[in-house]
């Protein structure tokens, strides 16, 4: 057995000039920070073959031994580290393919604006950064779609609203002009001509009320002041706000909750919503057609239905339905306004983690709100 002292001074040599070519080492890859995986790997491995070797004759210029065992061992060593850097580079080389097939595949993407991951089998972290980054350019080609869909709803918004205010403020300047000029001037005429600029007025100031209230849904700047209400109550102000039209229209309205509906939300702004939803299906509902409005629960959710029978709407249609100035080929909003009921509707329902959408079933349409139930 080696006496201990040999041991030690054995061991301190090799700590010595091991560590001392390790540093050597350290000092290149810090140097040689920006440089190539290969380079890299090839500094790693030589650091390692002659930290090796170096203690080997460290260690064997202490002890007694022969040349002929001192040529065969630091033979064996130089092969075997011969072998590793081998090793390396090869790593470093497939490395180096891999990371500039990725860098292309990133290139090409920048062109076509879709990414597809290489062909060739990658390592497994460079094949985790591909699914990442294929993740990432599905999204931002989602929200590439997203905002060119609301440049397009931002153009026809300005080309509806631009029509839809000509149009009243024409009669308005007409029938101002024509009192000005004492061209009216029979009681009768003159009072409907107020009347009618009363309700032109009122037409506009709710058109404004409907582009401010967008803007803030549209900016995020939409703030809720929940509180726990029941739905049914909320289904029934809908009701009873929305009676008089459907009654001047010659249109059935019903309304019905099924049970007690706990919901926490902002009681005005749904309400707003509800009623939003309600007019625009008594405006498309021919005389003696009727529209029903259900509240129940769904799948764990609080659940309104709103039904009438306009007839429905082409399938094509549908999924822009809510869409800010959207039409088709029938007008889907109060009023004939600027087209901002339903986008409005689905803002403060979304506003409130909830989900909107529309079908067509029956003599007409079925909308449906869905939003997550109160304890």
């Amino acid at each position: 057995m080696i006496p201990l002292h040999a041991f030690v001074e054995v061991a301190a040599y090799a700590a010595s000039a091991a560590l001392l070519t390790g540093a050597v080492g350290v000092a290149l890859l810090y140097a040689l920070r920006g440089r190539s995986i290969a380079i890299l790997l090839t500094v790693v491995s030589a650091a390692t073959v002659l930290a090796t070797v170096t203690g080997i004759i460290a260690i064997t210029m202490r002890m007694l031994i022969t040349d002929h065992d001192r040529s065969v061992t630091l033979t064996v060593t130089a092969i075997a580290g011969l072998v590793g850097l081998g090793a390396s580079l090869l790593l470093g080389h497939r490395l180096i393919a891999a990371s500039r097939s990725l860098l292309d595949a990133v290139r090409r993407a920048g062109d076509s604006g879709r990414f597809v991951p290489p062909e060739k089998t990658l390592p497994a972290e460079l094949n985790e950064l591909a699914t990442e980054l294929s993740t990432a350019y599905e999204r931002l080609e989602a929200a590439h779609a997203r905002e060119r869909a609301l440049e397009t709803s931002r153009r026809e918004l300005v080309a509806w609203v631009s029509h839809d205010l000509r149009t009243p403020l024409a009669g308005l300047r007409a029938m101002a002009e024509a009192l000005e000029d004492e061209v009216v001037t029979d009681a009768e005429t003159v009072h409907r001509y107020h009347s009618q600029i009363r309700a032109e007025a009122d037409r506009l100031a709710a058109m404004v009320d409907d582009l401010f209230e967008l803007s803030r849904i549209h900016a995020g700047a939409l703030r809720l002041s929940r509180q726990r209400v029941g739905l049914g109550e909320l289904v029934s102000e809908a009701v009873a706000g929305t009676e008089p039209l459907a009654r001047a229209k010659g249109v059935r309205l019903s309304g019905l909750a099924q049970g007690v509906l706990p919901v926490e939300v902002d009681a005005a702004e749904l309400g707003r919503a509800l009623r939003n939803l309600v007019v625009n299906a008594i405006r498309h509902t021919p005389q003696d057609g009727g529209v029903e409005i259900i509240a129940g629960v769904e799948h764990g959710m609080a659940c309104v239905t709103v039904s009438d029978a306009c007839g429905g709407i082409p399938d094509e249609d549908l999924p822009r339905l809510f869409d800010v100035a959207f039409r088709g080929e029938t007008a889907r909003t109060p009023g004939g306004g600027a087209g901002l009921g339903l986008a409005i509707a689905r803002g403060i329902v979304e506003a409130h983690a909830g989900e909107i959408g529309v079908s067509n079933a029956g003599e007409g349409c079925r909308f449906v709100v869905r939003l997550p139930l109160g304890a």
